[in-house]
């Protein structure tokens, strides 16, 4: 576009060019390139292959290209010849001939041709251009919305959010690798985890006999921990950040949604110091007990354990504080409290079962890309309480809320499971006296076997431990009572009854809404 002006001393016209940004902003484009990616699309054979990758219609920027584009991909789904003639049979067809430009059109890409050697490249600037479009248009409708005072500002942040991220999800893409490096890296690995004591490859638990079924929690692994209300989930996983963080000093970063981080540390203080938690509430102590919270508070000091508390938190601004952590403290673990709790706002879904697919689904895609294993706290459904006896109370994996997802997507299932709470103080089978223990039962193992193990709880201190751990026997370890009173416990008799770790006994009623 041009500008005249007439200059009146010289009696002439001289031509005054504009440059675009004085015109406005130019969509990023590359309409050059496009042509040429088409051109030697309908040149050579095995082009399209090339580019199939990262080219969809919507990449080019010129309507005429896109409908070629759209013309050579049905071509190549159903495995026909891809040149200018067949390449206009099926625009004919599509109805699309004449906005293509007609065959004239399509003669003039394949002249503009010089070579098809750097094709690849080429597309990958035209997919850039296309992606930087998309930001323009997301960042538009976003800046539209934040005019608007009627629009919830939180919503907003998650509509940008979302959106970001399905832009950034389309325009993510990996090269097939060859096989020798991964053999490499895969050597490499087996090499570093043989000088680690006990056979342990990944991030140790700090609990030797799920240790030694896991061999630690592993790189890029989404592992759900699922329990019906009050098993002591919470304090599984604090026990464990506090064996991995404070005992072996590597970093942890835990996403607390369900508690403050002020209640964390109160429950991560009660199980280093030992001190219950009516004592931590009241700070009334007695003497021994100040002294134990002044020396072993210390401990907790300096660790690289990182808590957030942000309520109803997104998974897209998990993610994205999650790629934070790890850029700058290289965190080892991640985990989740709880699942349930968190969302995927800014897109819109038909039922809840769709958005925790979503939710389990971007975990599992952000376990790989940070290459760390993700630890995320699922409750499950009523149907425990409907069953009768030991076995029946053992949680299953059609027991997990949302399960066709959460399973599929997760790497290995475990579960807690908690005899005493039910009052089944003894296993009628084996004989085991059940009591102050819990169950970690691994259900699904993708990448090795299933078990079960059993650990110390410790209620009035929200703590596990391994079952042979040194521990002192006291109130919170319930009498053994007599045959007549237990064992074949119906699921009603202990309706608002109080479990030895002075959590109420689950009437069904519990369930936390979504």
């Amino acid at each position: 576009m041009a500008e005249l002006k007439n200059n009146k001393r010289k009696n002439t016209t001289t031509v005054i060019k504009v440059g675009a940004n004085e015109i406005g902003k130019l969509p990023p484009q590359a309409p050059e390139l496009e042509d040429s990616v088409l051109g030697a699309l309908m040149l050579e054979k095995e082009a399209y292959m090339t580019v199939a990758d990262l080219l969809r219609p919507e990449s080019f920027y010129k309507d005429q290209n896109r409908h070629i584009y759209e013309a050579i991909r049905a071509l190549a789904i159903k495995e026909q010849p891809i040149d200018i003639l067949s390449v206009a049979e099926k625009l004919k067809s599509m109805g699309t001939l004449e906005e293509a430009g007609g065959v004239s059109y399509l003669s003039e890409l394949t002249r503009r041709v010089a070579s098809t050697a750097h094709l690849r490249y080429h597309a990958q600037i035209v997919s850039q251009k296309s992606t930087a479009r998309d930001l323009i248009a997301m960042a538009a409708q976003v800046e539209e919305a934040a005019y608007d005072e009627t629009q919830d500002v939180e919503e907003l942040l998650g509509m940008a959010e979302a959106g970001v991220f399905e832009i950034s999800q389309r325009s993510q893409k990996r090269d097939v690798t060859q096989i020798d490096p991964v053999i490499t890296e895969a050597l490499s690995r087996m090499s570093k985890a043989a000088l680690n004591e006990g056979n342990i490859s990944g991030v140790p638990s700090g609990f030797t006999a799920l240790d030694k079924i896991t061999s630690g929690w592993q790189k890029s692994d989404l592992v759900i921990i699922a329990a019906r209300p009050a098993m002591g989930k919470t304090a599984f996983v604090l026990s464990m950040a506090k064996n991995i963080a404070v005992n072996l000093h590597r970093p942890v970063a835990m996403f607390s949604l369900e508690m403050s981080n002020v209640q964390l540390v109160n429950r991560l203080i009660m199980n280093v110091c030992e001190l219950e938690g009516d004592k931590i509430k009241t700070g009334k102590f007695t003497k021994e007990e100040r002294r134990r919270l002044d020396t072993k508070i210390n401990d907790l000091y300096n660790v690289p354990l990182f808590i957030d508390d942000t309520p109803s938190l997104s998974v897209f601004e998990l993610r994205s504080k999650a790629r934070k952590l790890k850029r700058e403290h290289n965190i080892e673990l991640i985990i989740i409290d709880y699942l349930q709790l968190m969302n995927a706002q800014g897109m819109s879904f038909g039922s809840r079962e769709q958005e925790v697919s979503i939710i389990s689904r971007n975990l599992k895609g952000l376990a790989k890309e940070l290459d760390i294993p993700i630890i995320a706290l699922s409750q499950l459904n009523r149907g425990v309480e409907a069953r009768t006896g030991v076995e029946g109370k053992t949680p299953q994996l059609s027991d997990l809320r949302e399960s066709g997802a959460i399973e599929q997507d997760a790497d290995m299932v475990c579960f807690i499971h908690r005899p005493e709470y039910y009052h089944l103080y003894s296993d009628e089978k084996t004989g085991k006296d059940l009591r102050g223990l819990g169950q970690i039962i691994v259900a699904k193992h993708r990448n090795g076997a299933t078990d079960s193990v059993w650990l110390r709880f410790i209620g009035k201190y929200a703590k596990f431990q391994n079952e042979n751990d040194a521990y002192e026997p006291d109130e919170q370890i319930a009498p053994m009572p007599e045959p007549a009173q237990n064992v074949a416990w119906s699921g009603t008799s202990a309706m608002n009854q109080m479990s030895p770790d002075g959590a109420r006994i689950d009437n069904g009623n519990d369930e936390v809404p979504f």
